[in-house]
Order: structure tokens, then sequence, then C-alpha cells
């Protein structure tokens, strides 16, 4: 049974780990139901946050200037887990973005770990949501800012703590870690070409733009473009 784990909950710009970044970790480390340790950070991508994200989630980007680098954060989050198991409410989602960081900067990230959505699904099928919210709400855990990563990681682990309580008993397999499974290629370096259009874009639209485009992947690179022809339009002769 799982009683020793890193509860770890991700806010990030978009749905698509490949394409997509990590604004903000939020993790816990809990022994025997106490929370021993936290980690949390924003991450600085020097980027615009899309709209619907800030207004989900209320993070701006007045909020995450200056805040570390995505290699500085990720690193920090890793030497805080080390390689406890993780948790989370769909946490397929929140080990996808992060295995994708990790392997793009160069690491292996490979964990087992505890989903709360699964086991809520599997417990309490009667419920009309599995949400993480609703959850909390039938069990009458409190949440203060739903959707920000330390709370919700917190709000995750103490959920898991009650299904535990009511159903390790009868159903002790749900309550083990099992391999987190998520397949993962390097994205490769952004190409000459794209750097050259990158550049001219930004240089063209007179875009205020302090991302370190050297550092930036292909696809990055290509989303990015796509933002700004997007918002700005196309260069025109």
């Amino acid at each position: 049974m799982l009683n020793t784990y890193i509860a770890l909950d991700l806010e990030t710009t978009g749905l698509r780990p490949k394409y997509d970044r990590i604004l903000e970790i939020g993790a816990l480390k809990v022994e025997e139901g106490d929370v021993t340790g936290v980690y949390e950070t924003f991450i600085d991508h020097g980027m615009e946050i899309p709209p619907n994200i800030t207004e989900l989630t209320g993070i701006t980007e007045e909020m995450v200037a200056g805040a570390p680098g995505l290699r500085e954060a990720v690193e920090g989050f890793l030497e805080f887990a080390g390689d406890w198991p993780l948790l989370g409410h769909n946490l397929i989602f929140d080990y996808s973005f992060m295995k994708r960081s990790v392997v793009n900067l160069g690491g292996t990230f490979e964990r087992s770990g505890m989903d709360t959505l699964t086991v809520s699904r599997i417990c309490l099928p009667e419920l009309p949501g599995k949400s993480l919210d609703k959850m909390a709400a039938h069990y009458g855990i409190p949440q203060k800012q739903h959707h920000r990563a330390l709370d919700d990681a917190l709000t995750a682990a103490r959920l898991y703590e009650r299904l535990k309580e009511e159903f390790a008993g009868a159903r002790p397999e749900l309550f083990e870690a099992s391999e987190l499974v998520f397949k993962v290629k390097k994205d490769g370096p952004i190409t000459n070409s794209q750097k050259v259009y990158l550049r001219d874009l930004i240089k063209y639209h007179r875009i205020g733009c302090n991302v370190q485009i050297e550092a930036l992947t292909k696809s990055e690179a290509s989303r990015m473009i796509d933002g700004i022809i997007l918002r700005y339009g196309k260069m025109t002769r």
C-alpha cells in the first residue's frame, strides 16, 4: 500500500505536452499521511500566457516574470522528489509534461505512481463527476486555490488518504503504485531556418521578447511562430 509518495500537480499553458509548457510545479512529500516537504515554483518561459489559462488559473505573466527557467525548476523538482512514487489526480497528465521536459533537458524520468482519478472512478462509480473539485466537495476537503499547483497537489493527497481509509480494506490492490507509462522522444533543436524566420517575425512586429531562441526545440519554435502569426499576422513585403 502506498504510504510514502510525492503528490504532484502542474499548471500548464495547454493540454498537449509536445507543444505546451509547464507554468507552475507544486509538489508535496507525504509520509504516513503527513506532509514533510514542499516544492513550489513558477517557470518563466519568456512567452505570453494564453488568456484562457490566466482566466482558469489566475496565473499572469507578471507573476512568472523572473521565476526560474525550465531547467532550474525541473532539476529542483527532481532533487526534491528523488525516486519516490508519484501521486496525483489524472496523474498521467502531469507525468507526461514532466517526463517530456526532463527528456528534452537530456535526462530520464521513469516512475511508478497512484492516480486518485482512477481510484475514484472504481470506488465511487455512482458519483456524477470525478474531477478533483467534485471529489473534494464529496469528502468536504477544503480548497483555497483550485487550479493552482500546490493546492491541487495537497487536495489530491488528502483525497487519497480519504479513499484509502474508506476502501483499502476491501480493495487493497487499488492502493499499490503501478508503473507510469508515457513514451516520449526527445525533440530536435530549432532549425536554422526557424531561427531566422522567428527573429524576423519578432523584429517585423516589434515584439518585446526575452525568449532564448537558441534554446527552443523544433516543435516549440514552430508553436511560437504560429502563435505570433495568429496574433500579429504574417510579414508583408
